[in-house]
């Protein structure tokens, strides 16, 4: 059961409070196997749900992360994905009777029991190219995952500069709390967008690029030493990072709206 479900159950007589007790000591750290200990814990403490780094896991540990995590919570984010293991994970979900939320181009996974209702937290995600989309897709399943929704628009970096101006008009009057800018390449647009707007904006320098400051490096650079204010940056590909990041935000916000 869920922590709520617990309480629920403990306020209608349904359980005992021992029984409560009881249940409620399992929410803290799962162990699978002696090779992962999950923070079940983590939504209910951070706000921010499991999240599986699929890269150096073998096919059969992931399934089993999958499983017990969601044995103790509604939702779980796979990601960094190996392809020979995507479409077999996607199997995996639905003979488990999972639903499951995909991203263009990315290699992230939102598993989950329940339908995800987005509460009023929202957060806009503007890439540079289209290169840059399979990590605002990422950042967009775990805002997704948070409760948030998301206000997108991709392919609008400064090579033609003029495309960015009715996205900003759009996430203003959408009235965003966040947005997260991916680019890589020289990375500039966060700084364009950071210096026209009072919104934080969260930089995602993306491994896209070539030759001298390859692989996202150039882009984290110029992130770091932007000029601009209200600016901050996590790290190359970091698009689990900056969605947590902004969901946090975009809630918090909402919430201290809604207790007014």
């Amino acid at each position: 059961m869920e922590i709520q479900e617990i309480l629920d159950s403990l306020e209608k007589g349904k359980i005992t409070s021992n029984t409560a007790k009881k249940l409620l000591s399992l929410y803290s750290i799962e162990t699978i196997e002696n090779f992962a200990k999950i923070d079940v814990n983590r939504r209910k403490r951070r706000g921010i749900p499991e999240v599986v780094f699929a890269q150096t896991k073998q096919l059969d540990e992931i399934k089993k992360i999958i499983k017990f995590t969601l044995e103790k919570t509604n939702s779980v984010l796979v990601s960094k994905i190996k392809e020979e293991h995507y479409s077999k994970l996607i199997s995996f979900g639905k003979k488990s009777k999972l639903k499951i939320k995909t991203g263009k181009n990315s290699s992230t996974l939102l598993f989950y029991k329940k339908p995800i209702k987005f509460l009023g937290g929202k957060v806009g995600i503007i890439t540079a190219g289209t290169s840059d989309i399979g990590i605002a897709e990422e950042a967009k399943l775990m805002c997704e995952a948070m409760n948030c929704k998301c206000i997108t628009s991709y392919d609008v970096g400064v090579a033609g500069i003029q495309r960015i101006f009715p996205v900003l008009k759009e996430m203003v009057e959408e009235d965003v709390e966040c947005i997260i800018v991916v680019a890589g390449m020289e990375g500039a647009l966060a700084t364009l967008v950071s210096s026209m707007t009072d919104i934080p904006v969260i930089g995602v320098p993306a491994s896209v690029g070539y030759g001298y400051g390859e692989k996202g490096i150039a882009a984290l650079a110029s992130m770091l030493q932007s000029c601009s204010l209200g600016l901050s940056v996590v790290n190359i590909d970091g698009g689990i990072a900056a969605g947590s990041i902004a969901a946090n935000i975009a809630n918090r916000s909402t919430r201290k709206i809604h207790s007014k």
